[in-house]
């Protein structure tokens, strides 16, 4: 909250909610921060404050589709669009995350999860892994 609250009011305008919703993965219409407003803002100031925020992204983040989720998270490493994974694109994402890893140290990842052996790793064996992780 305080990373959005940006100029340091203990509460947050129109502005800073659409912008801390972006910023946590929810891609939100104008209208919809607007009805949020509407309905936390109880002093009618245009503000929300924090528990306001807490209970709107808490909420949101329940109603969080864990497969669309893990759609998502597929499609920022396949950029190519191939479905599916492969070391050049594993060798990019880790290269984003400034993460020195060799392209052995990388396949070796690959094939941990390649079920069909086809080289790559395919939406089905990558949901698999994150549903075999805490984050989903």
């Amino acid at each position: 909250f305080d990373l959005f609250d940006t100029d340091k009011t203990g509460k947050i305008d129109y502005h800073e909610l659409k912008v801390s919703m972006k910023a946590l993965g929810f891609d939100v219409k104008k209208q919809e921060v607007l009805k949020l407003i509407q309905d936390y803002d109880h002093e009618e100031t245009g503000n929300i404050f924090y528990q306001d925020f807490v209970e709107i992204m808490t909420q949101k983040i329940l109603n969080r589709d864990p497969d669309e989720e893990i759609h998502k998270a597929f499609q920022l490493f396949d950029d190519d669009q191939t479905g599916k994974i492969s070391l050049k694109n594993l060798r990019r994402v880790a290269r984003e995350l400034g993460e020195d890893l060799s392209d052995e140290e990388l396949q070796a990842m690959i094939d941990e999860f390649d079920c069909d052996d086809d080289g790559e790793i395919n939406a089905k064996e990558f949901a698999s892994i994150m549903k075999q992780s805490s984050y989903f």
